[in-house]
């Protein structure tokens, strides 16, 4: 297969993301509904954490192996090992600093000249919608992470002659993505102020688009390194939007419905992943 229809399908398995995003427009949604999608996005969250984690757990546990047969370097395990902690450290706490610098322009930008009125008062402590699409743009972000490793692994096949393997990666990653749209906009379902079609298809192309990319460069060289480092980039990522998700769950309440949701978003994330696993990859 040529090298162009590899980066087309890889295209097509990113762009499946975009399936899952119009329902962050949906209003006149309840709380006990809120709830409900919170928690399932929480859950699909969850999954995607479980599963980054033990993709980027595999190179250093085969260096570990190679390691004692005394055919490697513990200096490698070292990297490695090395490589996820760090880049697990820079995913989760950029975007703790992040929000906190967010939090802070937007109380400055909240106080103009002159006296306040009530409602800017009101926006110092909470922006409902602000909030929600700051927490989506960073969901984005640790799927589209995540999503790159997952391109990494569609033109490493690919470039080794694994084309069947590259076909099924391509196939199990666009049904996950479908999923994965949904975790985006979980947060803004149900806002009187409902996300502008630019911005649904700007958080669909930061956590889609990186699958595309990925293919590229996977295509072109293979190196473990690399798809650890990306891998513990979107593990950091996604651990700090679930634990916002969760405090989110908690300030709506209803835990049992929210338990289920939270059942049904772990279980849309193993299904997707049985796809892969039936078929042999």
């Amino acid at each position: 297969m040529s090298t162009a229809r590899i980066l087309l399908l890889g295209a097509i398995a990113g762009s499946t993301i975009f399936l899952g995003l119009p329902m962050g427009r949906m209003r006149k949604v309840g709380v006990r509904t809120k709830a409900f999608l919170n928690a399932t996005a929480t859950g699909i969250l969850i999954f995607l954490l479980w599963d980054v984690l033990a993709n980027a757990t595999e190179p250093v546990e085969r260096a570990i192996k190679v390691a004692q047969a005394h055919q490697g370097s513990w200096g490698r395990v070292a990297t490695l090992g090395g490589t996820a902690i760090i880049f697990v450290a820079i995913g989760l706490m950029s975007l703790v600093y992040y929000d906190r610098f967010a939090i802070k322009r937007q109380k400055k930008k909240s106080v103009g000249p002159g006296a306040a009125s009530v409602e800017e008062f009101q926006k110092l402590v909470v922006d409902p919608a602000a909030n929600a699409r700051r927490l989506a743009l960073s969901i984005a972000v640790g799927i589209g992470l995540h999503n790159f490793s997952e391109g990494l692994a569609i033109g490493q096949s690919a470039a080794k002659g694994e084309i069947t393997l590259a076909l099924l990666l391509i196939i199990g990653f666009g049904a996950h993505n479908a999923t994965e749209g949904f975790g985006i906009v979980g947060p803004l379902t149900g806002h009187d102020e409902r996300p502008s079609w630019g911005f649904l298809a700007l958080c669909g192309l930061i956590g889609g688009g990186p699958t595309f990319l990925g293919t590229i460069v996977g295509r072109s060289f293979v190196n473990d390194t690399i798809f650890v480092a990306f891998l513990a980039l979107a593990a950091g990522s996604i651990l700090y939007v679930i634990l916002e998700l969760l405090h989110v769950g908690r300030s709506i309440g209803y835990r049992e419905l929210a338990a289920w949701g939270l059942l049904l978003g772990l279980a849309l994330g193993f299904a997707t992943d049985f796809i892969l696993i039936a078929a042999g990859t």
